[in-house]
Formats: structure tokens, C-alpha cells, sequence
């Protein structure tokens, strides 16, 4: 991959579709995490999780439908949709809340763990954004998961399909 077809990654029309999906989801999801972390004193994994698990029935539907245009297999797609949003929610907020307790060791745990709510929101953006692109409405993928074969073929960096 060179430089400039990452760079097209991270500018392309699905991307700017995403973002504003997620700018939407995200209003919503972190109201909903900090409301349940700093109002109902529920603990950092379940505030955290409430996040996610919210807003992934529309953001399956958006991603699937308004932003990849993807029509292939339901069910393979939901399973590749909850594989990438579980991995990437422990990845992000896993290193989160390691990086913040070390990073901020003389702060209160309540203080520790808002931050590192709001870095692990970071981090799963940029997780969440490559697995769905490359894993969850990858078409690749689809192919492998549902054992079809057929002599078409994914190209990369150009969202269609070959024959």
C-alpha cells in the first residue's frame, strides 16, 4: 500500500460519509456513556459498553446501507459487523484505561477513567472505520464467510468489483 492510497483512505466519499454518520452516533453514544458513568455511578466497562451497544444497531443498518452501499449476505455481514465491533471496542478502551491509569497514576480513578473513556472513543474511531472498510463490508471477506466462488474479484482502493 503506498502512501497516497492511504491517504485516499482517509478522503474518499465513504470516509466522508462515515464521519458524518458517526458524528450523529457519537453525540448520542457519549451522552449515554458519561450519563451512566458520572450520573448512575455504573463502572467503566458497562458506561463504556452502554456506548456501543446503543448506537450498533443503527450504525449496522447506516454503515451497511448509506455509507458502503453493501448488499451483500445479512447474516455474515451482522456477524463480521459484531466481530469488529467487539475487538475494536476492547482494543481501544483496553489501551485506554492501561495508558491513562499509567499516564495519569496521581489522579483520582473517577478522573482516570473519563479520560480514558474519551481517549478509547479515539481509538475506536480509527479501528472501527479499518475493520468495517476492510473486514466487516469488504466484499473479500463475504466471499470467504459465505463459501461462494465465483470468478469475480475485489480491487482494492477502488470499491468495485471485477470480473
Amino acid at each position: 500500500m503506498t502512501i497516497r492510497h492511504f491517504i485516499h483512505l482517509f478522503t474518499d466519499k465513504i470516509f466522508m460519509k462515515f464521519v458524518m454518520v458517526g458524528i450523529i452516533n457519537t453525540i448520542v453514544g457519549t451522552t449515554i456513556m458519561f450519563v451512566f458513568y458520572n450520573l448512575f455511578h455504573l463502572n467503566y466497562w458497562i458506561s463504556s459498553a452502554s456506548n456501543y451497544f446503543f448506537g450498533s444497531i443503527c450504525i449496522f443498518i447506516l454503515n451497511k446501507h448509506f455509507n458502503f452501499n453493501y448488499k451483500n449476505h445479512f447474516w455474515s455481514s451482522l456477524l463480521r459487523f459484531t466481530i469488529n465491533i467487539l475487538t475494536c471496542y476492547l482494543l481501544a478502551y483496553g489501551i485506554a484505561k492501561t495508558l491513562i491509569k499509567w499516564i495519569l497514576s496521581d489522579f483520582s480513578t473517577t478522573y482516570q477513567e473519563n479520560i480514558a473513556m474519551i481517549i478509547g472513543m479515539c481509538l475506536f474511531v480509527v479501528f472501527n472505520y479499518l475493520g468495517k472498510r476492510f473486514f466487516t463490508f469488504n466484499i473479500k471477506y463475504e466471499k470467504v464467510i459465505s463459501f461462494t466462488f465465483s470468478n469475480q474479484y475485489y480491487m482494492p482502493f477502488t470499491g468495485t468489483i471485477g470480473y
